[in-house]
């Protein structure tokens, strides 16, 4: 089902209630990356050049539905400001009869950014107090989602506020890419199509992986969930991380490529004892595995060259830990110089190839982690299925 549009609404003079994703991350209130915020300009861009104002929503971190200085969106709004070179009014909550009075004083072209959402136990949990997400949509006059990295929550700024604008609520800039950039590999792939799923936790990625298996012509697993692998085909992982084997041993195997050999440590560090072993033979005892080792980066890296599409999502290894890096960094390198369009699937993929200087060399890196996977699994997202139908 096609859905609006922001280019489909009429937003001169009117007050665009939209919820962005500035979950940026932060050190001592000073943001260390402001990708995110990026991400959105265009959308809001748009909003003020076409003779709207501007109510902007965004949670930031995990706070306990409380307000809590240090998950302040003030850092963000001055961001934002800077960034545009105009002012972003800061409100002092994102409900109250204060706010409504900063929202309804808003003139054409002025932006107002409401405080964080998670200092409301209504946000995750709209259910339970409805006046909350009543509140919020009192604010403006149509609603637009900008917050890809959220859609996969059904919470009360991402799906419940749509129902208050049936026929205004429209998917902004951001999520109209994602959409497009990811909806081919649900539906027509260029083959040969591989997967790349790395990290730690299978349990995360299950549902993912089983829904791949049916699509990809070979789906390479790395990172953490290899030992889970590893371990229901009877080898001894020694003090790795493991999971329920029980999920995995259901799958079909002839799509699956795991490491041909790996890179163990015996201890969680940077500077520990490394080795490199089969992933045939038995980790010995208190040693752990670390990476994907030489031989893998050798035959994925040659498989892969043969790719017209890949989708990637998750680490090959402990990629914070430079000696651990290696897998994931050989990889990235390997597709970004091959001619598949590869997209990536966010989180931590993307903080790597970032860290590389690689990003302007793929086809697409998502903003969303789990919105990415959630959509592959299942086709749809709650904060998408929310909107206005065209």
């Amino acid at each position: 089902m096609q859905k609006l549009k922001l280019k489909d609404l009429d937003v001169r003079g009117k007050r665009v209630l939209m919820r962005v994703d500035f979950n940026v991350p932060m050190e001592k209130g000073h943001i260390t990356d402001d990708s995110r915020i990026r991400a959105a300009l265009p959308s809001i861009e748009y909003v003020l050049s076409h003779g709207g104002s501007l109510i902007l929503m965004s949670h930031l971190g995990r706070p306990k539905a409380k307000p809590e200085k240090e998950f302040s969106l003030a850092p963000c709004a001055k961001r934002l400001s800077e960034l545009i070179k105009k002012p972003v009014a800061m409100a002092g909550d994102c409900v109250g009869t204060e706010v409504e009075k900063m929202a309804k004083g808003l003139k054409s072209g002025e932006i107002l950014m409401l405080e964080n959402l998670r200092f409301h136990s209504g946000e995750e949990a709209p259910d339970k107090d409805p006046a909350f997400v009543k509140s919020l949509a009192a604010l403006g006059d149509c609603y637009v989602n900008d917050a890809f990295g959220t859609a996969h929550r059904a919470h009360a700024s991402t799906a419940a506020i749509a129902k208050f604008f049936p026929n205004a609520s429209a998917m902004g800039f951001l999520i109209e890419k994602e959409v497009e950039e990811l909806s081919p590999l649900l539906t027509n792939p260029k083959r040969p199509f591989y997967a790349i799923i790395g990290g730690a936790k299978i349990s995360t990625k299950i549902g993912v992986i089983k829904q791949l298996l049916q699509k990809v012509d070979a789906l390479f697993i790395g990172g953490g969930m290899v030992y889970t692998f590893l371990k229901a085909g009877g080898i001894d992982i020694g003090a790795s991380i493991c999971e329920n084997t029980s999920e995995i041993e259901s799958l079909p195997r002839d799509k699956l490529r795991l490491p041909k050999d790996l890179v163990i440590a015996d201890r969680f560090a940077n500077d520990a004892k490394v080795k490199t072993v089969l992933a045939n033979e038995n980790i010995p005892p208190g040693w752990q595995g670390m990476d994907i080792g030489p031989q893998t980066i050798q035959e994925w890296s040659k498989e892969l060259q043969n790719a017209a599409t890949v989708f990637w999502n998750g680490p090959l290894g402990v990629f914070e830990m430079p000696h651990f890096a290696n897998g994931t960094h050989r990889i990235a390198e390997c597709l970004a110089n091959a001619k598949a369009k590869t997209i990536i699937g966010g989180g931590d993929s993307v903080a790597a190839i970032e860290q590389m200087g690689l990003q302007k060399q793929f086809a697409h890196l998502s903003t969303g982690g789990g919105a990415s996977l959630e959509f592959l699994e299942f086709g749809h997202l709650p904060g998408i299925d929310a909107l206005t139908n065209k």
